[in-house]
């Protein structure tokens, strides 16, 4: 019997989104005000979706207090208050559009759990957009 459990979490940091191999033309054309050298910032909501068989003896898929403390002491506490580009080793080569950033949680969170669980990451930049990996 697969269950999914959810887990939502919430941080605040900043980005630009730039292509230093364009011009600032360029950039500005594909990226707008998402460009800005001064970076802006989001609001982030992470829902974390965990999917695997329900344990006869806990009744649990996993225990949702170890995947808070999960997901703070490994995604939060890095990025929360944070401007990704400068602050974080994750995106100093690596443009931290919300696809990337919902990436590199999965590839964080992916390490930590039993490989029988499945993982979905959904995260929000804005309350109308938001990406899902894997998709």
């Amino acid at each position: 019997m697969k269950v999914a459990v959810f887990r939502k979490e919430h941080f605040n940091a900043a980005h630009r989104l730039h292509n230093p191999e364009w011009s600032e033309e360029k950039n500005d054309l594909v990226f707008g005000k998402c460009n800005n050298p001064h970076y802006h910032g989001h609001n982030y909501e992470l829902f974390v979706k965990i999917i695997g068989e329900v344990d006869p003896v806990t009744g649990y898929v996993y225990d949702m207090k170890k995947l808070s403390d999960l997901i703070k002491d490994k995604v939060i506490r890095k990025f929360d208050h944070k401007n990704l580009n400068l602050d974080t080793e994750h995106f100093k080569d690596l443009n931290p559009t919300a696809e990337n950033i919902a990436v590199v949680i999965y590839n964080i969170l992916r390490k930590e759990l039993d490989h029988s669980l499945d993982l979905k990451i959904r995260l929000y930049e804005t309350e109308r957009n938001f990406v899902e990996y894997p998709a």
